[in-house]
């Protein structure tokens, strides 16, 4: 589904959320109805847009409020209502994002014209936070592999790193240093190339709010949620894995992979069980998030509890 740029679109014609929540209850229960019909291959085409097999149409929506007033964004505040507050007022616009490193094309994109060529869709991603809490969220956005193979990495590229603005004016949190800014992120070429591993530009069909990583942001569902990088600037292709921040910050705590396992507990609380947002019973955690049949193979011989 294509999209018309977030400028381009009055504010007449912003699918209400109460209309767009039923619209996708009611293609669920029609999509159920088929699949009882018609068996499993349903489901598996399903999965390339709703992410993890029937995970689409089981798991309700987290309340379009709570995904949008609940954010760990330490630049905007450490509090999880911080970033709905202080990021009103955060300018998306000029925004350039630089592709750099072991790339044939490094250039400057300018925002819009990074978006013009791509096709941007839904996704239903549960997304896990290390703190044990978890949300359901329909995120817009493309396939990061369709812009690495725009750039063309070298043979020397194995990762991908991705930084956050820098500007201590606009993000009072940066002006704390409570982590080293700006905030870097990294993934393995293999990860970045994933098809669930996408640049998200909105979220439940509107433009990305500015408290959810405005304009661009890293969504890796199958990892915890510190390593979707907000905000991104600059996208770099490296040889050597990246220093991300929360592993340089407390390399015991988090490390670089932070893929969702249950059987490895924080040194500060269990990560067995999580609370969905908005319910009050804990659920069992499940291995990489619930999408172990996809990505459990790039981990193939690779010790999860050294390599967490």
């Amino acid at each position: 589904m294509l999209i018309r740029r977030p400028p381009d679109i009055p504010p007449s014609e912003i699918t209400p959320e109460s209309v767009y929540v039923d619209r996708r209850r009611f293609i669920a229960t029609a999509t159920a109805a088929a699949v009882g019909l018609l068996g499993a291959p349903l489901i598996n085409r399903g999965s390339t847009l709703e992410g993890s097999g029937t995970q689409g149409l089981t798991d309700e929506l987290t309340p379009f409020d709570d995904v949008t007033t609940y954010n760990n964004y330490y630049e905007f505040g450490t509090d999880k209502a911080d970033p709905s507050r202080n990021a009103t007022a955060f300018r998306t616009r000029p925004w350039t994002v630089e592709v750099a490193g072991e790339v044939a094309k490094p250039a400057r994109y300018d925002f819009d014209d990074l978006l013009r060529p791509v096709k941007v869709e839904e996704r239903v991603y549960r997304m896990r936070c290390v703190e044990a809490w978890s949300m359901v969220i329909p995120w817009m956005g493309f396939p990061l592999r369709t812009l690495i193979d725009r750039v063309q990495p070298t043979s020397r590229a194995r990762y991908v790193e991705f930084t956050t603005l820098l500007d201590r004016d606009q993000m009072p949190g940066q002006r704390r240093d409570v982590l080293p800014w700006p905030y870097v992120e990294g993934l393995r070429m293999d990860e970045a190339r994933h098809p669930l591993t996408i640049l998200a530009t909105g979220l439940y069909g509107k433009p990305l709010p500015n408290q959810n990583g405005a304009p661009l942001r890293l969504v890796v569902p199958w990892k915890y949620g510190f390593k979707g990088c907000k905000a991104i600037v600059r996208i770099r292709f490296t040889e050597r894995q990246p220093m991300s921040t929360w592993n340089v910050m407390a390399p015991d705590e988090y490390g670089f992979y932070a893929n969702v396992n249950p059987e490895v507990d924080h040194p500060r609380w269990s990560q067995a069980r999580e609370r969905r947002i908005g319910e009050f019973r804990r659920r069992p955690t499940l291995p990489f998030n619930g999408y172990a049949d996809q990505v459990a193979s790039l981990y193939g011989g690779l010790d999860l509890r050294r390599n967490f």
